[in-house]
C-alpha cells in the first residue's frame, strides 16, 4: 500500500482558524467545505474539520518541521503568532526549548486553543 497521511485539526471558530493557517502559518487555501476547510501542507492536506465545540487537549495535536525555528518564530511572531511559555522547560525569550540532542521546539496555540508545535531537528 503506497499510503499518503492526511492532517487533521477541529474549529469552532471557522473564520478565525482559516485566517491562522491561510494569513498567520502561510498555507495554501484549497477549500471552505460544509464539515472542514482544507488546505496543503507541501502536498499533504490538513482538514480543519468544522465542529461545534472543541475539546482541547493537553498535548500537541498538530506540528510543523522547520529548517531555521529562530527565524520562523520571529516570522510568525511579526503576525500577532503567540508562543507558549511552560513552566516546567527551560525556554528561550521566543519560547523555543532546545532538547538535550540539539532538537528545537517552539508551540502556539491555534484559534480553539489546539496546540501547534514547530520543531527544528538538530544539524
Amino acid at each position: 500500500m503506497n499510503l499518503k497521511p492526511i492532517l487533521f485539526a477541529a474549529t469552532a471558530k471557522p473564520d478565525a482558524s482559516r485566517k491562522f493557517y491561510q494569513e498567520s502559518l502561510g498555507l495554501r487555501f484549497i477549500s471552505d467545505q460544509p464539515f472542514a476547510i482544507v488546505f496543503d501542507v507541501n502536498g499533504v492536506g490538513l482538514r480543519v474539520q468544522q465542529v461545534e465545540q472543541v475539546a482541547a487537549v493537553p498535548y500537541t495535536s498538530l506540528g510543523f518541521a522547520v529548517e531555521d525555528l529562530p527565524q520562523a518564530v520571529s516570522e510568525l511572531s511579526a503576525k500577532g503568532v503567540v508562543f507558549e511559555k511552560y513552566p516546567f522547560l527551560e525556554q528561550d525569550d521566543q519560547g523555543i526549548w532546545s532538547t538535550a540532542d540539539g532538537a528545537k521546539v517552539a508551540w502556539c496555540k491555534d484559534p480553539d486553543g489546539n496546540t501547534v508545535s514547530f520543531s527544528q531537528n538538530p544539524k
